[in-house]
C-alpha cells in the first residue's frame, strides 16, 4: 500500500513536515510494511516554504538586510541552482514581533526588496515568495524603499519607508532604483484573493490581527489607496494584491512580480502529479478545515490534483459547522484529532500525539479489510 502525506502546518502547532512524520508513525504502527511518501505543502501562508524545500533539495542561505525596525539581521532563503524561496514571515512575521511592539503601520518590510537584489545579483532567475503571516500593513512601499525608491514629506525630509509614512509622502525619488531584470521571474505564492483597498482588502481583514486599531482602518486604507492612485493604478484592481498586509501590491508594483495560487504552485513544484499516479490512499489536513479551506487552501487544493479513483482523507486538528456534507471535494472523509475537552494550549501542545493516534485508528479500519 502506498500512501502519500500531504499536509499543511498546524497553525500555532506543528509546520507541515511534523505533521506528515506524526501521521506516518501513526499508519506504521498499525501497517508496518505500508509505503509511506511524505509531502508536506503550503498555500503560500506562512511555513510554505519551509514544508517543499526538503522536496526541492533546496540549500539554505542567508544575507543581512534591514529588519523590522530598522536594525540589520540575517535572513534566511532557500536556493537551488538558478531558483530561490523566501518567506516574508521570516524577516516580519507576527511570531518575530513582541506583543509590545506589534504596531503594522512601524514594521519596516525594506529588508525584502534588498534580499531580492541580492538574489538577482546572485544570478537567481526564478523567485517564489511566500508572503502570509505578516506583521506589517505598509501597503508596500518597504519592497521599493529596498529597490532604491526614496519617499520624501513637504519639507524634502526622508521618510521611513513604512506605513506611517503613507500620509505624509510628497515626491518619491527614482534616481537610485535598480530595475528587475526581463529574464527575472517573480511570483507570490499567495493563499488570499483580497484586493489592496476596500472592505475586504489588507487593511480591513488583516489589520486587527496584526495590532492595528480598527478606529484607523478608514484613513489608513484611505492612505494606501491614494498611493497607488498616483504610483499604480492598475494594482488597485488586482485580486490578491492585498495580502501580506500589502506586499504583494509592492512586488507587483516595483519588482513586476506575478502572484500564482500558492498551493498549486507548491505542488507544481514537487511533482505532486507524478508522485501519486499509483498512490493507494492520499492523506491531507491542517489545522482547522472550515468554508475558507474551500477557496484554495492546501488540502482542498491537494484533493483535486488527486486522481478520482484514488481515495482521500482529512485528518485536521478541528472541523468547522460549515464545511459542506461529505464527500466535497474530492475528500471522502474528514477527522479530528480532539481526543478529550481541554484547553486549546494543551491540544496545540499534544498535537503530534493526536495525530499519530488518529492515523493508526484510520489505519486499523483499512486493515479489517
Amino acid at each position: 500500500m502506498k500512501v502519500v502525506i500531504a499536509p499543511d502546518s498546524f497553525k500555532e502547532s506543528l509546520p507541515a513536515n511534523e505533521v506528515a512524520e506524526a501521521i506516518k508513525r501513526g499508519f506504521k504502527r498499525v501497517i508496518p510494511d505500508a509505503e509511506c511518501l511524505l509531502l508536506p505543502v503550503g498555500d503560500g501562508g506562512e511555513g510554505t516554504v519551509d514544508a517543499i524545500k526538503s522536496s526541492l533539495g533546496l540549500k539554505e542561505k542567508r544575507v543581512q538586510v534591514t529588519g523590522p525596525f530598522g536594525d540589520e539581521v540575517l535572513m534566511s532563503y532557500y536556493q537551488k541552482r538558478e531558483l530561490a524561496l523566501f518567506e516574508v514571515a521570516n524577516l516580519v512575521g507576527l511570531a518575530k514581533i513582541p506583543f509590545d511592539k506589534r504596531n503594522p503601520l512601524e514594521i519596516q518590510t525594506k529588508g525584502i526588496g534588498q534580499l531580492i537584489l541580492h538574489l538577482i545579483e546572485q544570478g537567481i532567475k526564478d523567485i517564489y515568495v511566500g508572503v502570509g503571516g505578516t506583521a506589517s500593513n505598509d501597503g508596500g512601499i518597504g519592497i521599493a524603499s529596498g529597490l532604491g525608491y526614496q519617499f520624501y514629506d513637504k519639507n524634502g525630509i526622508v521618510l521611513q519607508a513604512n506605513g506611517q509614512s503613507l500620509f505624509d509622502i510628497r515626491k518619491i525619488l527614482k534616481e537610485g532604483v535598480i530595475q528587475i531584470p526581463s529574464d527575472v521571474h517573480i511570483k507570490i505564492l499567495a493563499d488570499v484573493t483580497n484586493p489592496l483597498c476596500g472592505p475586504y482588502g489588507a487593511t480591513f481583514t488583516f489589520g486587527k490581527q496584526k495590532g492595528l486599531d480598527p478606529s484607523k482602518f478608514q484613513e489608513v486604507d484611505a492612505a494606501i489607496k491614494d498611493f497607488y492612485s498616483k504610483v499604480g493604478p492598475e494594482i488597485l484592481k488586482l485580486d490578491g494584491a492585498g495580502a501580506g498586509g500589502g506586499i504583494a501590491a509592492g512586488l507587483c508594483a516595483f519588482a513586476g512580480a506575478e502572484i500564482v495560487s500558492g498551493i498549486q504552485t507548491c505542488l507544481d513544484l514537487i511533482n505532486f502529479d507524478q508522485k501519486v499516479t499509483d498512490a493507494d490512499l492520499v492523506i491531507v489536513g491542517e489545522g482547522r478545515l472550515d468554508s475558507q479551506s474551500l477557496a484554495g487552501k492546501a488540502p482542498i487544493g491537494v484533493a483535486k490534483r488527486t486522481p478520482r479513483d484514488v481515495p482521500v482523507l482529512a485528518i485536521c486538528g478541528s472541523l468547522s459547522e460549515d464545511l459542506p456534507p461529505l464527500p466535497f471535494e474530492n475528500i471522502v472523509a474528514a477527522f479530528s484529532i480532539l481526543e478529550k475537552s481541554e484547553p486549546l494550549a494543551d491540544s496545540l501542545k499534544k498535537a503530534a500525539v493526536y495525530l499519530e493516534n488518529t492515523a493508526a485508528s484510520i489505519a486499523r479500519i483499512m486493515s479489517l479489510r
